[in-house]
């Protein structure tokens, strides 16, 4: 297994180091298309070429970036790229600046080149090495045992999502289960009780624990992490709310007395603005350039079904002010015709087109009026109908916490799986974490990958 690991580590630097000097190379080749009496002899630039690998190498080494997180982002990814070639490319041009003064003619221009082409080179390397990486997981190498603590709800929702990526790594070998229980949860055995875990270990050769007791208490979580700890493997610990809010915690203290400080979660000042300004830019630019799409689905959904083109509900959006969000209709004219509910699998209240609509988010594309008008952003948690608002308020712990914000087309929640029917407790702990870690970056990331998600997406009934 760690032969396995160090194999991927390696062969990543390899891919980083080739695309390097290919940027390099192509950027000379560039270079020479606007210097056309320069004599092509590429071998003078063999000490430039060292220097900028080394570079880029080393500040790839030291911000971590060959300890690639299993659940990897290619987004956060190309961030993070970008950052450090950017630094790689300053450092390896003070240095050829510093050693070939007066010896070495290089050009500025071609620098530039070599940066921008191993920003995208880089990207694109590590994209293919992901995915090369995530199918030979998929087969079983360098695929890792795991054991899941809880057989609760959360257990099982992290098994799931195990299975259905395989890419990750992962081989759940099985439970464990606080207090005794059942003897299998969805075909996998319950190996034993908590007490049994550090023997589970050591008999199973796990090599990752993950903890899925959210509503557990401290004691016990620090006491199964302790007996982890024995049998020396990683830990991870599924969090509850206050867990997600940690990031933004500190500690004061009142007249000598210490007190936990949790800032105020809402955007105010500039960060409104910008975030707004954003909202009325994309919504704009995304209504002109769609307008075609959206009248020919108007047409489409005349032709198809009798009823409006437009679905119009009451929805619960920021500080729980009530308002009509715009859907086009993809079910029947007297689909809530009982009241309101869920949309679940194959829903016989849909029509032909709304099947079609549904799959590829495009009955969402009017609410780009709802983001125009100021009722919701382009990222958000989802809005809910008043009825399930004041129902969930009374259940699920600092529900009311969302609407301190707009409601989104679009949101945090949604890009990891959580929308139609599911855990709606699950859904709140993802866009408090959403809300208490908002940046331009993240939005434009979650925009991203809403959509490549658009045709795919299991939950899009």
């Amino acid at each position: 297994m760690k032969r396995t690991r160090l194999l991927f580590s390696l062969s990543l630097v390899a891919v980083d180091l080739g695309m390097a000097a290919l940027a390099f190379w192509l950027a000379y080749r560039l270079r020479l298309l606007t210097d056309h009496e320069e004599i092509d002899r590429f071998f003078k630039y063999l000490p430039m070429l060292v220097i900028h690998i080394l570079s880029i190498f080393t500040v790839l080494f030291f911000n971590r970036m060959y300890h690639r997180k299993r659940a990897l982002s290619h987004i956060d990814e190309f961030y993070a790229i970008v950052g450090t070639v950017s630094v790689g490319t300053v450092t390896a041009i003070a240095f050829i600046s510093f050693l070939f003064k007066n010896t070495l003619d290089y050009h500025r221009l071609m620098m530039v080149y070599a940066w921008l082409l191993s920003i995208a080179l880089i990207t694109l390397g590590r994209i293919i090495h992901a995915r090369v990486q995530w199918w030979l997981q998929g087969r079983g190498i360098g695929e890792e045992k795991v054991l899941i603590v809880g057989t609760g709800e959360v257990g099982q929702m992290i098994l799931q999502k195990i299975h259905h990526s395989p890419g990750l790594g992962y081989k759940v070998c099985g439970f464990v289960d606080m207090n005794g229980g059942p003897s299998s949860v969805l075909g996998t055995p319950v190996l034993g009780k908590a007490e049994q875990l550090p023997a589970i270990i050591e008999k199973e050769g796990i090599a990752e624990v993950i903890v899925a007791l959210p509503e557990g208490s401290h004691q016990d979580i620090l006491n199964l992490i302790s007996m982890c700890e024995r049998g020396k493997v990683g830990i991870k610990v599924f969090p509850d709310v206050f867990q997600i809010m940690a990031k933004e915690v500190s500690i004061g203290d009142l007249g000598g007395l210490p007190l936990l400080t949790v800032r105020d979660i809402a955007l105010r000042g500039w960060k409104l603005t910008l975030k707004r300004g954003i909202d009325i830019i994309v919504s704009a630019v995304s209504l002109v350039l769609l307008s075609p799409l959206m009248l020919l689905t108007a047409l489409l959904i005349k032709l198809d079904s009798p009823g409006p083109v437009f679905f119009v509900q009451e929805r619960m959006g920021m500080d729980a002010k009530r308002f009509l969000i715009y859907k086009f209709r993809s079910m029947r004219q007297d689909a809530e015709a009982n009241g309101p509910g869920w949309t679940k699998p194959n829903d016989p209240r849909r029509t032909r087109l709304g099947t079609i609509l549904r799959r590829l988010n495009i009955d969402e594309l009017p609410q780009l009026i709802n983001v125009l008008l100021g009722d919701m952003s382009m990222v958000g948690p989802r809005p809910e109908q008043p009825a399930y608002v004041e129902q969930f308020r009374r259940s699920i712990p600092r529900y009311m916490d969302r609407h301190r914000e707009k409601a989104g087309i679009t949101g945090w929640a949604q890009v990891n799986g959580l929308r139609g029917d599911t855990s709606i407790a699950e859904r709140t702990k993802y866009d408090l974490w959403y809300i208490e870690n908002w940046s331009v970056f993240l939005d434009l990331k979650i925009l991203v990958r809403t959509i490549l998600r658009a045709f795919g997406d299991r939950n899009a009934y």
